[in-house]
């Protein structure tokens, strides 16, 4: 059964990320940080179906991970992109990365972890107490530096699925039968200078133009 898609789906036409950063740009007025939040996430159950929906006859296995990264752009400062993908294994930690696991029977979404950037997770690390909201995201970032993550999330959750090491380590036959055969190398043509050469002619023309040859 596949995930059932909001109604506006591809229903109204995306602004490009330039014309939201323009339009960011010029805008001087104060959002609480909350409304902003909320923002940020409207779509993402969205995206997380669509995503599940075009992998359900890639991936045979009846459970998969989708995880959501967000990413700068590189040329728009203030501009961030949700990424999404998925795997039939456990992706390995990140900051900026949220990682749901998908039943293809039930059709729901359950959350594993999420992670900070870089700099709140190291600031959450050292400290002694957070809030109430934070307590999920210490325990992940304590067992990410800990590096006993996957024991700790196979814990919590009650899943035996395996990390991408684990999977490739398990499957390192089948994978290797799958491959194909190797190509065999052909061997070499000599190469042939004569495709390079040029007329003496070119070279005393680039003398004569003033042109400084250096190494």
């Amino acid at each position: 059964m596949r995930p059932k898609l909001p109604h506006r789906v591809n229903k109204e036409k995306r602004k490009t990320a330039g014309e939201l950063s323009i339009k960011a740009a010029s805008d001087t007025t104060r959002y609480d940080p909350l409304e902003v939040a909320h923002a940020l996430t409207d779509d993402v159950y969205e995206q997380l179906c669509i995503c599940a929906q075009r992998h359900l006859p890639i991936i045979a296995e009846d459970e998969f991970f989708v995880v959501v990264i967000v990413a700068g752009d590189p040329l728009l400062k203030n501009v961030q992109r949700h990424k999404y993908c998925a795997l039939i294994h456990l992706p390995q930690p990140r900051p900026q990365q949220t990682v749901f696991l998908y039943n293809r029977h039930t059709n729901r979404f359950r959350r594993l972890w999420s992670m900070p950037d870089a700099k709140t997770m190291a600031v959450i690390d050292e400290m002694t107490y957070v809030a109430p909201e934070w307590q999920d995201t210490k325990r992940w970032v304590r067992s990410f530096y800990a590096k006993t993550f996957f024991e700790d999330i196979r814990h919590e959750h009650g899943i035996k699925h395996l990390s991408e090491k684990e999977f490739l380590d398990s499957h390192h036959d089948e994978l290797v039968k799958a491959g194909g055969n190797k190509p065999s190398p052909g061997l070499a043509d000599s190469f042939d200078f004569t495709k390079i050469s040029a007329p003496l002619e070119k070279f005393n023309k680039i003398e004569d133009s003033g042109i400084a040859l250096t190494d």
